[in-house]
């Protein structure tokens, strides 16, 4: 293995590992700002409950996911140092950017949120949640932007090999941008939403807390009902505004080498020397019904369009995008099904459906994975798009020091990852019913009318008044 590879899968591996806490964590802090502003504005000890389970999973995941990406900016400088001189100018202020903003509001209000309970005014609490959720929502903005830029560069010139600003409007609010931005920002709640209801549907398995659980459960599916149908257009919108810049990966997608074929390729496995799929199962028609011809007559474009030494892997290529496409699929079928059972008011008896739900608890953060590999593993061999190369970006370190690394960090996430994991199973088997003794209602096995409401609400406000 080269040094190039070895740093391509230190970054990745890197990468992935902190993704899967901001996957959870920026939708997560959303939901907190919403659970503690109904405590707020109704009183209800229910909320308040919500509010200190969730907040535990989100403070010890929020502090992983911060830590692994310092990681990821001393990487860049390190691995990575003939591009961080090279593209500095631009992409230095768009990170410094995030530390300032970002960084800041979240550095400011995390204390109160994970330490103000009790101690402050509850406007006070509500305030810092929504802050901190705001500088989520500002991180993620940000590194969005930076990467965006280098899927679509624009609003630069290259002065002595140095990529300089001239228009940061357009470095920015580059092509793609403007719509990977909602993408991912909806991807990032309904990851969370999934997270959620998952965790939530394990207590009605069980038996247990069913007043925190069938709230939770009942917020994250109603968002990610809501949220569905738009991501569902805004991934077609990415696709129709970046793929005409990257043709190469349309083209790894489709997962064919030839032009002319107009069926979707639904497994392949590729051949990337000979250029050939060895393997694969194909629908007739279906790629030109996809591109809106009912005729069968559009054909895919096929990877031999592009010179060989600019093809990407097309092997992670088309499976990054059938993991994101598929659970996203999954992902809506469980959306309009849960829709379904609300409106005949079987959502908490339809015992079936919360075992499914469980399951479903990690699609949401597949999904992000998935895209994540399609966007970086199509766009290459090029770090900056069109204009320069992943393999003239790399640093000349030794190869054994970056083996070593590699090694070394593989085993360190995966320990983190396991104890992550690890303290979530914990939490749950504890139970949120620490976060307020005494709230479940005695008739909880009623079905979901008005009179198990009535009766929780009573209880609320009893122990509210206590």
């Amino acid at each position: 293995m080269s040094l190039l590879d070895l740093s391509r899968w230190q970054f990745a591996i890197t990468v992935m590992f902190h993704m899967t806490f901001p996957a959870i964590t920026v939708g997560l802090s959303i939901f907190l700002s919403v659970v503690y502003g109904l405590y707020w504005r109704t009183g209800r000890a229910v909320y308040l409950q919500m509010f200190r389970f969730w907040r535990r999973i989100f403070a010890v995941g929020f502090a992983i996911g911060v830590v692994a990406g310092a990681v990821i900016t001393f990487e860049m400088g390190l691995n990575w140092g003939v591009y961080g001189a090279r593209t500095g100018p631009i992409i230095g202020p768009i990170i410094g950017m995030e530390v300032v903003t970002a960084f800041f509001v979240e550095a400011g209000f995390i204390g109160v949120l994970l330490y103000g309970d009790g101690r402050v005014r509850q406007g006070t609490m509500f305030v810092s949640t929504v802050m901190v959720s705001t500088g989520t929502i500002l991180s993620s903005t940000w590194i969005i932007a930076a990467n965006s830029w280098m899927q679509t560069p624009a609003g630069f010139r290259v002065v002595h090999g140095r990529f300089e600003p001239t228009d940061w409007m357009r470095v920015i609010f580059n092509p793609s941008f403007i719509w990977r931005w909602p993408h991912m920002l909806a991807a990032v709640l309904i990851s969370a939403s999934f997270f959620v209801a998952g965790i939530s549907a394990w207590y009605l398995v069980k038996g247990r807390a069913k007043g925190f659980a069938r709230r939770s459960m009942s917020i994250a599916l109603g968002i990610a009902a809501l949220l569905m149908p738009v991501q569902l257009y805004l991934g077609d919108s990415v696709a129709g505004h970046e793929l005409p810049y990257q043709l190469s990966k349309l083209e790894a997608i489709e997962g064919n080498w030839d032009n002319g074929d107009t069926s979707f390729v639904l497994f392949s496995i590729p051949d990337q020397q000979a250029a050939r799929n060895i393997a694969e199962l194909d629908i007739p028609c279906l790629g030109s019904y996809i591109a809106k011809d009912l005729t069968c007559k559009t054909a895919m474009p096929g990877l031999k369009l592009t010179p060989a030494a600019d093809r990407p892997d097309m092997a992670a290529t088309f499976w990054g995008f059938r993991v994101m496409f598929l659970a996203a699929v999954l992902m809506f079928g469980t959306a309009f099904a849960a829709t379904v059972l609300r409106v005949r008011n079987r959502l908490w008896t339809a015992h079936r459906f919360h075992r499914f739900v469980l399951w479903t608890t990690p699609v949401g953060i597949l999904a992000i994975l998935g895209g994540w590999v399609t966007a970086e593993a199509g766009r290459q061999p090029w770090i900056v798009f069109g204009q320069l190369r992943t393999s003239a970006a790399v640093s000349h370190l030794a190869p054994g020091e970056v083996l070593f690394s590699v090694i070394g960090f593989s085993v360190l996430y995966l320990i983190m990852l396991v104890a992550y994991v690890a303290y979530i199973v914990r939490t749950m088997r504890i139970g949120p019913e620490r976060d307020g003794p005494g709230l479940e209602p005695p008739s909880e096995d009623l079905p979901d009318t008005g009179r198990s409401r009535r009766t929780e609400d009573t209880v609320s406000r009893e122990v509210a008044a206590r």
